[in-house]
């Protein structure tokens, strides 16, 4: 007689002995599996009590250890004017630490008097990102430091007037000494200069709070703008540590954004370095840190307030019109990215909405 394989489970055990066996072995199973499933589901509470997981935002690490006194140094130059040619601007004319790390305008105002290119970045957490200023032209800040220091536009310096200004006060040959051994240089400021602008992270926003596990760092309301910044793609291109700046993206992809207004050439992007024809109208993408105190927003300074942000991105980077209601829900999430700087929340400071 032919038999399938299992065909005798079919068959009634006439052995009593046997059916005790296989009921010992069962119940020495289920006993086995109880305390597991049990240890199985404490760990998946605990995991979902602890920090979220897998999320494609991170928070800010806390305090980078650096040198207390090239850091000292670097926020002496920071605010001097005699960095520029004319002794009129200073790095914090356009990067005003007191706020949002920018200057709250469309566009700086130039050495030469007139309205710059570009509306200024924050400075605050732009050493996380992988390149610097909207065009993505500098990937290390002593780079574009100097570059800023030495544009006609700009700070419009020379080395040798600069470093003469600064060998001839008492207090830089005193500190330049201490951190560095020498006199004033050009390689020792711009390292100054740069490490102090590496201070300058704002960690412990709500939303890093929730992040690693507080789940009442954020209203429900906030919780649910945060779903649709993820349902609806933002998430897509501010994603990381920064919220943005890790990546280039073309500034309108369903909706042209210039096409009721006189083109700059600013409005060309990567295409002004690069000059290849796939970069037109392509940007480095900002980070949305603190962006709640950083208005006006886009590289030209073109949207006055957050929510008016969020509209034109929906539009043309989403190809959504969004409601009212949903605005002022990602516009409420977006507020929980404003961190601390020295001890206190951005959100405090003059100037925030």
């Amino acid at each position: 007689m032919l038999r399938f394989p299992g065909s005798e489970m079919k068959r009634p055990c006439k052995d009593r002995s046997v059916r005790r066996r296989r009921a010992i072995a069962l119940c020495a199973l289920l006993a086995a599996t109880v305390p597991f499933c049990a240890q199985a589901t404490a760990e998946f509470r605990d995991r979902f009590s602890g920090p979220l997981v897998e999320e494609p935002i991170t928070p800010i690490p806390r305090g980078p250890s650096l040198d207390t006194d090239k850091v000292r140094l670097g926020e002496m130059l920071f605010h001097d004017v005699r960095l520029s040619g004319d002794d009129t601007l200073a790095c914090a004319s356009c990067h005003v630490l007191a706020e949002g790390g920018d200057d709250n305008r469309a566009r700086p105002m130039g050495a030469d008097g007139k309205p710059l290119n570009y509306n200024a970045l924050t400075v605050f957490n732009a050493a996380l990102t992988f390149c610097l200023n909207w065009r993505g032209n500098f990937r290390a800040l002593e780079e574009q430091n100097e570059a800023v220091l030495l544009d006609p536009r700009l700070m419009h310096a020379s080395w040798d007037g600069l470093l003469a200004k600064l060998r001839a006060d008492q207090a830089y040959q005193k500190a330049f000494a201490v951190v560095y051994g020498s006199v004033p240089s050009r390689v020792h400021l711009l390292d100054a200069l740069a490490t102090f602008q590496r201070s300058l992270i704002t960690p412990d926003a709500r939303f890093d709070h929730y992040l690693r596990g507080e789940r009442d760092a954020i209203t429900p309301e906030e919780a649910h703008g945060y779903q649709l910044f993820k349902n609806y793609g933002c998430v897509a291109c501010h994603q990381g540590v920064s919220v943005g700046g890790n990546l280039f993206q073309r500034f309108g992809i369903f909706r042209d954004p210039f096409q009721q207004e006189p083109m700059h050439t600013a409005d060309l992007g990567r295409f002004t370095v690069t000059g290849k024809a796939q970069d037109r109208f392509v940007f480095r993408v900002p980070s949305l840190r603190n962006v709640a105190v950083t208005a006006p927003y886009f590289h030209d300074g073109r949207a006055q307030t957050l929510e008016q942000a969020i509209a034109e991105m929906a539009k043309s980077q989403l190809g959504r019109v969004l409601t009212e209601q949903e605005i002022g829900s990602i516009a409420g999430f977006l507020r929980t990215l404003t961190g601390e700087y020295r001890g206190r929340s951005l959100s405090d400071r003059a100037g925030s909405p």
